[in-house]
């Protein structure tokens, strides 16, 4: 049987709102002949589904299990079909492609004027939004038709439109290698994260700058100049060089509201330049500025003009409320960000379909350092259970890592030491497996293990010891990345001064006057 999760037509069916699902019905409907079709009761029977059932579909006598793939096939592309009529996704991308299709429906008509006059008036739209890759296409259909449709300006025609496809695909092959280099970067972040020795630096350096094509900035257009930020934004970010990333990301976000047309076509590309903009802000600590573009973003996004569909409210519920969890802890506020809690289970559960594990796994992390920085260690422990058992999650081996190591923190903290002995070997063998037992994890283990032979009398002093020693990894290149997930000098210190954690970091927050 079908998983639910796999079932690509029933995830498509249930993600419909019931305006969409309205649409799909007067669509089917619009002949009169289409009211009993069998990929029409096919979808009235999904769409009352809760979970995908093949038998209940054969079950129901709609299809013959021969023929139920087929039916499948055509049900989801008529609700593509529907999609694609409706406003709501009717954005200058899709208007241009139509206006193509069309000028090939009269190309092959021989109505070779038609075209050309349609063509024309997209090809301008496309490189007034950069849609530099339909331009060059349409282009392309250009120089076709004009050797079918002779006329005495061929030749001043030929050489513009050949000069037209030169520039184009000068621009689309520079977007390409800066795209490419862009997310090879991006895939390194999300398998390794930061880099961790030397070696590594050296690694991730070479292969920027071999990738890293020529390119005179005054040259570049909208598209290119995105890409171009974006891959310098992952390299700062896989170097731990997070006053760079602030700087790219900056420039990533300033890009938009420059050219503010460009933020309705490409809602995905300036959601996601905020979120690294807040992200690089939380590292430097820049706390006046982290609550300024996170307090424009969300208006931004409730704005009635801002783009919406179901895509788009998932980012914006995930990149917002992440970025919420990170004020509180910029701030030690963890006991005013419990609400939160509430808010993000609610719409990871509403959009789970749209949100990947990663993100997922992350936003369960943030939560369970919410519960620690509060005190609340049990339920940080039932956070962070969530993370170690998910054994799909093949990103961010960092991010598995520190979860470990802030259970066993947890445990020790909650009092729950009868199996710690247990934890500390399993977590050993999991970081030495995943190649990643740095300084800061081995001194943590190391006094986490030799708790059982310490008198209650001697623990403030091996606080003090750990304390000393730790503190020589808080600006080291490559060490001070456990200390972004994990703030385990305030966590000592608050044993040392005897004040909860948060009350700790609140007044570091203080002392930052950024």
């Amino acid at each position: 049987m079908t998983n639910t999760q796999k079932d690509t037509l029933f995830v498509l069916v249930k993600s419909l709102s019931k305006s969409e699902k309205r649409q799909f019905k007067l669509y089917v409907g619009r002949l009169g002949v289409n009211t009993d079709a069998k990929f029409l009761a096919l979808f009235n029977l999904m769409d009352k589904m809760r979970v995908y059932s093949e038998s209940q579909i054969l079950e129901s006598g709609i299809v013959k299990k021969t023929q139920l793939s087929n039916l499948k096939a055509h049900l989801y592309k008529q609700i593509l079909v529907s999609l694609r009529l409706n406003p709501v996704n009717q954005n200058i991308r899709v208007q241009i492609r139509e206006q193509l299709d069309f000028a090939t429906i009269l190309y092959q008509k021989g109505l070779y004027k038609q075209a050309l006059k349609i063509l024309d008036k997209a090809k301008h739209i496309a490189i007034d939004n950069e849609e530099k890759n339909v331009a060059y296409e349409i282009v392309e259909l250009e120089k076709i038709i004009e050797t079918q449709y002779i006329t005495r300006s061929i030749p001043d025609r030929a050489d513009e439109l050949a000069l037209q496809a030169k520039e184009l695909s000068a621009h689309n092959v520079m977007t390409s290698k800066l795209s490419n280099l862009s997310l090879q970067l991006y895939g390194m972040m999300l398998k390794v994260g930061y880099v961790r020795t030397d070696e590594d630096l050296q690694e991730v350096t070479d292969y920027f700058e071999s990738h890293l094509p020529d390119y005179s900035i005054e040259s570049l257009g909208f598209r290119e100049k995105l890409w171009l930020y974006k891959a310098h934004l992952w390299y700062s970010f896989l170097t731990q060089d997070f006053l760079s990333s602030y700087k790219y990301a900056s420039k990533w976000v300033d890009l938009f509201y420059e050219n503010e047309e460009m933020i309705h076509l490409n809602p995905v590309f300036f959601l996601k330049g905020n979120h690294y903009l807040l992200e690089s802000l939380f590292y430097v600590k820049y706390r006046s500025q982290f609550k300024q573009t996170l307090d424009r973003l969300e208006k931004m996004t409730q704005n009635s003009d801002f783009p919406k569909n179901d895509n788009i409210s998932s980012l914006a519920f995930l990149y917002i409320n992440s970025n919420k969890l990170n004020l509180h802890f910029l701030e030690g506020t963890f006991e005013k960000g419990l609400y939160l809690v509430n808010i993000v289970e609610y719409g990871i559960n509403k959009h789970k379909d749209r949100i990947d594990q990663h993100h997922i796994m992350l936003l369960y992390y943030k939560i369970a350092c919410l519960y620690f920085g509060n005190g609340d260690n049990k339920n940080c422990i039932v956070y962070l259970k969530k993370i170690i058992s998910n054994k799909n999650l093949k990103m961010r081996e960092d991010l598995m890592c520190f979860a470990r190591v802030l259970s066993l923190v947890a445990h020790y903290e909650a009092g729950m030491d009868y199996h710690l002995e247990v934890q500390l070997k399993s977590t050993y063998k999991f970081l030495l497996k995943m190649n990643d037992l740095q300084a800061v994890q081995k001194e943590m283990i190391k006094f986490l293990r030799s708790l059982g032979d310490i008198y209650p009398n001697e623990l403030r002093n091996e606080f003090l010891k750990l304390h000393k020693e730790l503190k020589k990894y808080e600006d080291h290149p490559y060490e001070k990345r456990a200390f972004l997930y994990l703030d385990i000098i305030s966590w000592l210190e608050s044993h040392l001064y005897n004040k909860p954690v948060g009350q700790i970091i609140r007044e570091k927050a203080l002392t930052i006057t950024r």
